[in-house]
């Protein structure tokens, strides 16, 4: 296959995206040629022709872009072997677990109609559960178990095919996402076999431990030798106490960036929603219930913590989420971009957090204002743009994903596509989504080629337009 990851391949090694250079000046069209392509869904086309006559007519450059956008995952970044899926994130040549099960998650709804795509994901939960058994406190790895990473001087365990060993709990709850999503659309239980097991039995130590019930320090500490206070943990690589309450700790943020305060109000709703998914699971295909009631007990723990500890009382919004707390009273009121973040709860446990429950509505106004200290506006052509931005990015860069989920997570069509129609005008002239960018001049961005924000920005088109 043309597009096959050789073991150790290099980021050259990995197709690029065609140069805009070479098209011509009226045309933001930039897939790769079909035979340069990873992998090719028919499902995933046919849905893509069903756009067309709803896009076109709105703007030729959004109908250009979703066709680039929305698959970009699968003809750029998947590498299927056998019964194995890995999955690059784009321009960083590592797995992510995060990454790559949100990357998916774009195609999860059409694997009933088709085979092969359902084989893909498989493959890509398999090789989650592979990595979480190689080091559950990991959030990326290499194609080459044998390899050892360009972080291999970091301050931590780092054992060969290990990319990165920075714990934030979302990698460990997206792999549960999505083998529950996987399981009850095809109904396929194959893969909750050993290896489900062992990874279900490291995570779920992981986190009792996490719970920090035993005092602030854990097997897992990391540092690194750097000039990004972000790129590293304090108190000798322990990060800030924590008290015990029930969530559980972790050391960083889904940007990659350490955390101020160890509870991280986001990823603990995530962790208590993929919690009880993984029970229903271990109930009823591996009819293990001691398993199970553990998941449970410890879902309970984290909703018993967030119900003490996740509400702060704002003087202008009311009761609004915190972003991290420690559970000695400190408590941290921002957002960042990166999912799990507090705008994004109702994406990813819509069942926990509802896009009308009240406090998420005041959070939701507070994180999209000047009131949240990672909120950066601009202007371009004319038009105030204003989004959520990131530590990991700097001051004044906002993130194409903080649009587009504040679309994703409202049922108001009309804003929908004003999110829409922002990111077709803040692309930088390249036809794909970005990391970030200046929203006074979006040429200047990072990351050409961030694979789940463009899948990202086809569900949004999808959903304010493909009805």
């Amino acid at each position: 296959m043309a597009c096959a990851l050789a073991t150790g391949a290099m980021a050259s090694d990995i197709p690029e995206q065609v140069p805009v250079s070479i098209q011509a000046p009226d045309t933001f069209y930039h897939r790769p040629p079909v035979e340069k392509r990873c992998f090719s869904s028919k499902a995933v086309e046919k849905q893509i022709k069903e756009m067309h006559s709803r896009l076109v007519g709105v703007s030729p450059k959004l109908w250009q872009m979703f066709q680039n956008s929305f698959p970009n995952t699968l003809d750029t970044t998947v590498f299927p072997e056998e019964d194995r899926t890995f999955v690059i994130t784009g321009d960083i040549d590592a797995m992510w677990l995060r990454d790559s099960g949100a990357q998916v998650w774009t195609y999860i709804q059409y694997i009933k109609d088709d085979p092969e795509l359902a084989k893909l994901i498989r493959g890509v939960i398999l090789q989650q559960l592979e990595f979480i058994c190689l080091d559950p406190y990991a959030n990326a790895f290499l194609s080459d178990t044998t390899k050892v990473s360009h972080w291999a001087s970091d301050y931590t365990v780092m054992k060969k095919g290990v990319h990165e060993r920075k714990y934030e709990i979302d990698s460990l709850c997206y792999p549960i996402r999505l083998a529950y999503q996987y399981w009850l659309l095809t109904g396929d239980t194959s893969i909750f076999g050993d290896l489900w097991k062992q990874a279900m039995g490291e995570i779920l130590a992981l986190f009792r431990e996490q719970q920090r019930a035993n005092g602030p320090k854990t097997s897992y500490k990391f540092q690194r030798t750097t000039h990004f206070l972000h790129d590293t943990s304090s108190n000798y690589g322990y990060g800030h106490p924590a008290k015990h309450c029930g969530m559980i700790a972790s050391a960083f943020r889904p940007s990659d960036d350490s955390q101020i305060f160890p509870f991280l109000i986001p990823s603990n709703f995530f962790a208590e929603s993929v919690l009880r998914k993984a029970a229903v699971i271990l109930t009823k295909v591996n009819k293990d219930e001691t398993t199970a009631k553990e998941c449970l007990a410890i879902a309970d723990d984290i909703r018993q913590g967030l119900e003490k500890h996740a509400t702060v009382e704002h003087p202008k919004y009311g009761k609004v989420y915190a972003f991290e707390v420690d559970a000695y009273g400190s408590h941290l009121l921002m957002d960042d971009a990166n999912a799990p973040s507090l705008l994004s709860l109702p994406y990813l446990c819509p069942e926990l957090v509802p896009i009308n429950d009240p406090v998420y509505q005041n959070t939701r106004r507070m994180v999209f204002s000047e009131d949240n200290p990672y909120y950066f506006s601009g202007t371009f052509n004319g038009k105030k743009i204003g989004a959520i931005g990131s530590p990991h990015t700097g001051l004044n860069k906002i993130w194409p994903m903080s649009i587009i989920m504040k679309g994703l997570t409202s049922n108001d069509i009309k804003e929908q596509r004003e999110c829409v129609s922002i990111l077709v005008e803040t692309d930088g002239g390249t036809g794909f989504m970005h990391e970030s960018f200046n929203p006074d001049n979006p040429r200047d961005f990072t990351r050409s080629w961030f694979s789940w924000a463009n899948g990202l920005f086809g569900e949004l088109v999808i959903k304010a337009y493909g009805r």
